[in-house]
């Protein structure tokens, strides 16, 4: 298919694009609901994912290849994998709450956003409503990705050269932030690695799991000392503390009847 027959095409809606359309459109919309409602983030970035991708498939049909194949290449398949990986490096601390401190914040952050929205849409129908594309024909002659390569390189490489080195410059400036410097004192090698794990009222070997000389296997569960005492050390501090029965807390077999 040549460029002048996609070009041709675009002012029109076939019927394949149209049922296209219908069945990712509602799937990018979810998507970006989902994104903002779930509370755990890498739910959130996978939201997100899901609409990236069905973004990319509406460019494809617009008649743009270059900026779809960007869209799920490197925003989808690149950033936001990288996103996740952090997320799931990191982690998030138990401590988090979830509690609002401001009150009325996520009410007052709802309002606003539908209000940004609105103005937005209704920004972009007054501008872009009745106005005719020119120039595609010629700014797309020899291709896209060649006609993109061409305007970015020549009257838009200043821009494209200062956005590389303001995102150059975020990266490195996020590791700067994201460093802890560690005085050299406070710095352990093997010898006091070794004295401060045997040292008294530590554990030298591995801890016991939860569950183990209980009358249950849930992970919440603290373990059992030979004496019989429970070892909160068993369980993972971002669990939350559950309340252990009397059957529970006692010694098996030694229950009252």
């Amino acid at each position: 298919m040549t460029t002048q027959t996609v070009l041709a095409a675009a002012g029109q809606v076939s019927g394949g694009e149209e049922v296209t359309f219908w069945i990712l459109a509602p799937l990018a919309l979810i998507g970006a609901i989902g994104m903002v409602w779930a509370r755990n983030a890498v739910h959130s970035a996978l939201w997100l994912v899901l609409t990236m991708l069905c973004l990319g498939v509406f460019y494809v049909l617009q008649a743009g290849p270059f900026i779809g194949m960007v869209q799920i290449i490197v925003y989808t398949g690149a950033i936001m994998m990288l996103f996740l990986f952090v997320l799931m490096l990191v982690g998030r601390d138990a401590s988090d709450s979830l509690i609002e401190t401001l009150r009325g914040q996520r009410v007052a952050a709802v309002v606003l956003g539908l209000g940004f929205a609105g103005l937005v849409g209704s920004g972009l129908y007054r501008a872009l409503h009745g106005v005719q594309a020119v120039g595609l024909e010629q700014a797309n002659a020899e291709g896209n990705v060649q006609g993109i390569a061409r305007l970015l390189f020549t009257k838009y490489v200043f821009a494209f050269e200062l956005t590389s080195a303001l995102l150059i410059t975020a990266a490195v400036g996020a590791m700067v932030l994201a460093h802890v410097e560690r005085r050299k004192e406070d710095r352990m090698d093997q010898v006091a690695t070794m004295k401060a794990r045997f040292r008294p009222g530590n554990y030298p070997g591995p801890k016991p799991g939860p569950g183990i000389f209980a009358t249950s296997s849930s992970v919440a569960t603290p373990a059992r000392l030979p004496d019989g005492r429970l070892t909160e050390r068993s369980t993972p501090d971002i669990l939350p503390v559950r309340e252990l029965t009397a059957e529970e807390t006692s010694l098996k077999g030694t229950e009252k009847k």
